[in-house]
Formats: structure tokens, C-alpha cells, sequence
């Protein structure tokens, strides 16, 4: 293990923590919140003597980072960043206990959205922007960030290119333009374009500039985090009808709007994930709507919250605008169905990613032919073009550890007896509490609905599912790695 090279990374991201906490400082002094203020001081302080310990740490350092200590550095990354940003939360006594504030920032940085919080409202404004934030940042991913602003020659494209595979989602991860600096700095120029547009058209509506900066954090992020005790429900049609839009924006594969740019339209329709995404969007709205329309006064109003619920499950952001608790059993599957799916690969999305569905579907159908013709020689395509079988394999293995986690996740839950309520089902609270963070959605069902949060959880359940969201939000193996002994012995 380089640990020098990791030192390196770790104190970079000290340093990004310290810069991103400045305007919660500044907004928890403009309104003379002195406890918020001196939190964020504090921790910034931390943060920049941390980053001074790392950096003497990584002097000299080899200039080389392996794909295993890329995935480990990463992970290392995030529980860092995760650890230093619960502390505003713990030293400012908004948020008392760590395990809490730190469910919560992981939360935030993972894009879950899932709270611990009963009265969201009754956080201070630096602190309602520090945990909106963290969604933004986390959407695009803090080490992408790194690699888009910290200048790098030829050199570190190898290393680099290993913490770039480990935080992006998807099953293959490539490089848009030759260098891979380029690529970063192209993706959060897309990110920041998108997000300055998001919060232009929720201007427009009846939100403040604190409201529609935060809601579009969580959009962007794909997050979920709210500034109100019901998410989004007392907006506007209009509010709700914009973030629809955007949240399904932001669930396309990043790589689509730069073909878009290169004028590549052709290429964008054919997109085999994309038709998948959008086909299963109208499908479930249209669904949804049909059998949610008793429940409102018009069809319209019916279609406009569906809609929104699929954008908000599909893309993983976690925002609201009704209990969708209260939906039929039918309109809960599609949702639940929606949870596991998530949106397109390369996209600030969590969940399995339509990607991934899409291979797993081919490569059964494959299985099935080869059984009919054993000696019929068959490969799995994509947009005309053939799968490598390390990709396939990659596939499978992650949906082998996926199963695993879940079902063992869900186990540790059930010794938990939240919830004592005898009106709530405990395993269809728990099932949906481990789906909906190890997917990165942050609502569930029953006593983890969108009108509920996840404090009531004991310390072990919380732990679990922090666990969780960041296996989710790293693509599993990360953080697989980063636990494992081997992956800390010499190479």
C-alpha cells in the first residue's frame, strides 16, 4: 500500500472540506448564529491541521497509485470527509450525538437524503446549507472535483484514472477527451451549467435564494435533502413540475450531453440505456397515474405528483410532494421496483443503474440461447458494439455482492425493534430503510416513509446503514476493499 500517495489525497481533501464549510460559516454569521459559527471555525480548523499532518506525511511520495489502492484510497476518502463534516452538527449541539451526525453528513455526501432529523426546520440556515451542500458535492464526487482543479501532468493519468474509476457510477467508466483532467473538468463544468440553470428557472417560482439554492443542491446531487418538514409539498406546481424536469436531467449519462455538444444527435436517440431510462419513466408515470387518479381531484393533479415521485425514486433524489406511503400496494411496487433500478450510469444517480439492467437482461437472454444452441457462439452487444466479458463478469459480481449486502444488512436490522408501533409492519420498515439507502434514495416505506425519518434506529441499525449508503453511493467494492485485511499488507 502506498501510504505516502493516500496522505497525499487524504490532505487534498482536508483542504477542499475546510474551503466548501466557508459559506456555512459565513451564512451562520450573517445571521448571527454564534454556536453554528464557531462549529464551523472550529472544524475548519481541524480540517487545516489535518491537511498539515497528511502533507508532511506524504513528502517524497511515489508517484504511483495501483487499482487497489486507488479503490481503498477513495473510500478512505470518503469516510474522511464523512468524519470531518458531522463535526459542525456535534460541536454546534444541533445534532448531539456523532453516530446521528454522522448518519446524517453521510447522508449528505452519499446523496441518500434519508435524516435522522423529527424537525428538519429547526436547524440554523448554515447548518440547513451545510447538509444541502454535501449533496452537491458528493453528486459529482469530491475526488473528480480534485482531479478537475489540482493540476497533473502525463504522469498521474494512470493513478488518477483508478480513483476516477472508483468513484464514478456505472459499470465501465472511460475517459470522454484524451486526458482524463479534460474529462474532469468537462463533467463538472456540465454539473455547475446544469445546476446554475436548475437554480435560474426555481427563481422564477415562489422560492427565496436560500430555498431554491438548497433544493437545487439536492437536485443536482440527486440528494433529497429539504428545507421544509414536507420536502417540496407546499411549493408550487410550478417548483415541483421544474425539479421534476431536472431531476430526470440529472439522471442521464453525463457523456450523452457531450455527444449532444459534439452535435452527435444520432448517437444520443440510439443510446440503448437511455431509451431503456426514459421507457421505464412514462411507463411508471402512466401506471402510477392510473391508479393513483381516485385519489385526487383531477387527472392532472394525479399525473403531476406521480410524475414527480417517479423522477424523485428514479433518479434516486429522494424528494416529495405527497405521502406516497398512502399509495396503493401497486403504485409502493413500482416505486420499490424503481428504488432497486435507479437512473443511467455516469449520471450523479445511486441505485443498480439501467446500465447495469440492461447487461443483466442481455446476458440472461444469451444464457437462455446458448442452452437452446449449446454450440451457438453468442456475445453480448450495446449500442452495436460488443461487451468485453470483464465487464460482464463485473456485472455479475457486483450483483452477488449487492444480494449479499442487502439481505445481511436487512438481518441485522430485524434484531432491532424498531418500530414498537403494532400499526407498522417491522420487516417491510426495515427491508425498505436497507433498499432505500443502500440505493441511495433516502425515503422508504411504513415508519421510514417520506412523513417519517430514521431516528429511531438504535446505534447498530444506524451504523449499518451509513455502512450502507456509502457501499451504495461507491459502487460496493470500494468500500469492500477498504475494510478487507489484504488490502492494506505490501503489495
Amino acid at each position: 500500500m502506498n501510504y505516502k500517495m493516500m496522505s497525499r489525497f487524504l490532505s487534498l481533501i482536508c483542504m477542499a472540506e475546510a474551503v466548501f464549510m466557508l459559506p456555512a460559516l459565513a451564512i451562520s454569521l450573517y445571521d448571527g448564529q454564534g454556536r453554528a459559527a464557531i462549529a464551523f471555525a472550529i472544524t475548519i480548523g481541524i480540517a487545516a491541521v489535518l491537511y498539515v499532518i497528511l502533507k508532511l506525511l506524504s513528502r517524497n511520495c511515489a508517484n504511483r497509485l495501483t487499482a487497489k489502492e486507488g479503490f481503498v484510497c477513495t473510500a478512505a476518502s470518503w469516510i474522511l470527509m464523512s468524519l470531518v463534516g458531522s463535526l459542525p452538527f456535534v460541536i454546534s449541539g444541533e445534532i448531539p450525538h456523532f453516530v446521528d451526525a454522522l448518519f446524517e453528513i453521510v447522508s449528505g455526501f452519499t446523496t441518500t437524503g434519508a435524516s435522522i432529523l423529527a424537525d428538519i426546520e429547526a436547524l440554523s440556515r448554515g447548518m440547513l446549507y451545510w447538509r444541502s451542500f454535501s449533496h452537491w458535492v458528493g453528486g459529482m464526487g469530491v475526488l473528480v472535483f480534485l482531479l478537475a482543479i489540482v493540476p497533473g501532468g502525463k504522469k498521474s493519468d494512470g493513478f488518477t484514472m483508478h480513483l476516477f474509476r472508483a468513484e464514478s457510477p456505472g459499470p465501465e467508466v472511460g475517459k470522454l477527451v484524451p486526458k482524463l483532467r479534460q474529462t474532469a473538468l468537462w463533467l463538472y463544468g456540465t454539473y455547475i451549467a446544469l445546476s446554475l440553470l436548475n437554480f435560474a428557472f426555481l427563481m422564477f417560482g415562489d422560492m427565496n435564494w436560500f430555498e431554491a439554492l438548497c433544493t437545487m443542491f439536492g437536485t443536482a446531487g440527486t440528494g433529497g435533502f429539504g428545507v421544509r418538514g414536507d420536502s417540496l409539498g407546499s411549493f408550487s406546481p410550478y417548483i415541483q413540475n421544474v425539479t421534476t424536469v431536472f431531476m430526470l436531467l440529472f439522471g442521464v449519462n453525463f457523456s450523452c450531453y457531450y455527444l449532444i455538444l459534439l452535435g452527435q444527435f444520432r448517437s444520443v436517440i440510439r443510446d440503448e440505456e437511455l431509451r431503456l431510462y426514459f421507457c421505464i419513466v412514462a411507463i411508471s408515470i402512466a401506471l402510477i397515474t392510473w391508479n393513483i387518479a381516485g385519489m385526487y381531484d383531477t387527472i392532472g393533479e394525479g399525473l403531476r405528483h406521480a410524475a414527480f415521485q417517479v423522477a424523485s425514486i428514479i433518479s434516486t433524489t429522494g424528494y416529495s410532494t405527497v405521502d406516497f406511503d398512502m399509495w396503493p400496494t401497486f403504485s409502493k411496487g413500482i416505486l420499490t421496483v424503481l428504488m432497486v433500478t435507479g437512473a443511467c450510469a455516469g449520471s450523479t444517480c445511486g441505485g443498480m443503474k439501467c446500465a447495469r439492467v440492461l447487461l443483466l437482461f442481455k446476458g440472461l437472454r444469451r444464457n437462455i440461447r446458448q442452452m437452446v444452441h449449446p454450440n451457438r457462439v453468442e456475445v453480448v452487444r450495446v449500442n452495436g458494439r460488443a461487451v468485453d466479458e470483464k465487464v460482464m463478469s463485473g456485472v455479475n459480481g457486483y450483483l452477488s455482492a449487492y444480494v449479499l449486502i442487502l439481505f445481511l444488512s436487512f438481518a441485522v436490522l430485524c434484531f432491532d425493534q424498531f418500530p414498537s408501533d403494532p400499526n407498522f409492519s417491522g420487516i417491510g420498515t426495515n427491508f425498505s430503510a436497507v433498499l432505500a439507502c443502500f440505493n441511495n434514495v433516502g425515503p422508504g416505506f411504513e415508519a421510514v416513509g417520506p412523513t417519517m425519518n430514521f431516528g429511531n434506529f438504535n446505534i447498530l441499525s444506524k451504523l449499518v446503514l451509513t455502512f450502507d449508503m456509502l457501499a451504495g453511493r461507491l459502487e460496493i467494492f470500494p468500500i469492500l476493499l477498504f475494510f478487507a485485511p489484504g488490502s492494506w499488507k505490501k503489495n
